[in-house]
């Protein structure tokens, strides 16, 4: 393989927060171990052999949790060290997604010296992050996250804002949109809250459909005007769209309905195809046992890279072969609601403003 991309959890599911909303908190108590603790010296060790192994030129290295940071500063020097002397010539490029707590002077400056984007996490404004992203002492966490940010764009380290959008942040799309201009947050990514994969549905913070479907379409509205005037922001999701209006390839993961593998890497060196599908049966190895290879032709990879077929309800949408059905981890949510779907909605908005042709 030429390109080789990793998402490596190096604290497992450990995290200092108790975000209400919590995806992967609800992934790992639905597996037979909730956490895998840190990751080893021994599996950071063979997981760069398996990387030089594949052959790979290219290498994309994503850290994300639970917190991954509580891995500790030294692992990720270690990390960084041990990389670049295991795959001498292979371009790494270095992203964490993190909730910014604990980041210090010294994290800031490690980010910088390594080239690191950082994904900190945010919730718009005080109020609604505090409420749903305390800490595991009950504490708001708003003001030591801004903090945060301040030492990383004091530091110069390059970073983007991640929002969960939930029901009470959809309700006020031009708050959010307000919150991110008056922050100087060029680069935004909205990530849709989801009904958990199992059990109850938490009706407090979930999206509803139609909700959503009226959240993405006025800020969509409100994104165009910013690209028209002197102060454009970056919306990933819209990003992309604009890219496959262009007929240029999108990079976001899943928005044409088609999966990539991630090769998501539990601290203990188990693989999985996906972030949101971190699940026993669909574990396809590990590499302290495992080659990539052997990995990228495991029954549950192909299984899971191959089973993306649209749903039937899609099958009469005029839009189907532009979105392909979407990422099936938000297909629950875009197809909750007979006869709607908020993406469908969305793209039935930029076409009736005549967006998509220009």
């Amino acid at each position: 393989m030429r390109e080789l991309s990793m998402l490596i959890k190096p604290a497992s599911a450990s995290c200092g927060m108790r975000c209400r909303y919590c995806f992967y908190a609800d992934v790992s108590a639905n597996r037979k171990t909730a956490s895998f603790g840190r990751m080893s010296e021994e599996t950071l060790s063979l997981l760069l052999l398996r990387a030089a192994e594949s052959g790979a030129s290219r290498l994309s290295v994503s850290f994300q949790g639970g917190e991954p940071t509580l891995a500790g500063l030294d692992f990720f020097t270690h990390f960084v060290k041990e990389a670049a002397s295991r795959l001498p010539g292979v371009a790494i490029s270095y992203s964490i997604q993190t909730g910014g707590i604990g980041l210090d002077e010294a994290w800031a400056a490690f980010f910088k010296a390594h080239g690191f984007l950082v994904g900190l996490s945010v919730d718009g404004w005080q109020e609604n992050h505090d409420f749903l992203r305390p800490d595991a002492t009950g504490r708001g966490t708003y003001r030591r996250v801004r903090q945060a940010e301040a030492r990383l764009r004091a530091a110069g380290v390059s970073y983007n804002i991640l929002t969960v959008v939930t029901k009470q942040v959809a309700d006020k799309a031009d708050k959010l949109f307000r919150e991110i201009v008056k922050n100087n947050w060029s680069f935004v990514q909205l990530i849709p809250c989801l009904a958990p994969l199992y059990g109850e549905e938490p009706q407090t913070y979930t999206l509803r459909p139609e909700r959503y479907g009226a959240f993405l379409c006025e800020m969509f509205s409100l994104y165009v005007k910013a690209l028209e005037s002197d102060h454009p922001v970056s919306i990933r999701f819209f990003d992309n769209l604009l890219l496959l209006l262009q007929q240029r390839p999108a990079e976001q993961c899943g928005i044409q309905g088609r999966c990539s593998p991630q090769f998501v890497v539990e601290a203990d060196g188990g693989v999985y195809p996906c972030d949101f599908y971190v699940l026993d049966e669909w574990r396809c190895g590990n590499v302290n046992d495992d080659t990539f290879d052997t990995l990228w032709h495991h029954p549950a990879m192909r299984r899971f890279l191959t089973d993306c077929a649209p749903d039937p309800r899609c099958h009469d949408c005029p839009y189907l072969s532009f979105c392909g059905g979407a990422c099936k981890r938000f297909r629950p949510l875009y197809l909750q609601t007979e006869g709607y779907c908020p993406y469908r909605h969305l793209l039935k908005t930029i076409a009736e403003t005549g967006l998509d042709r220009n």
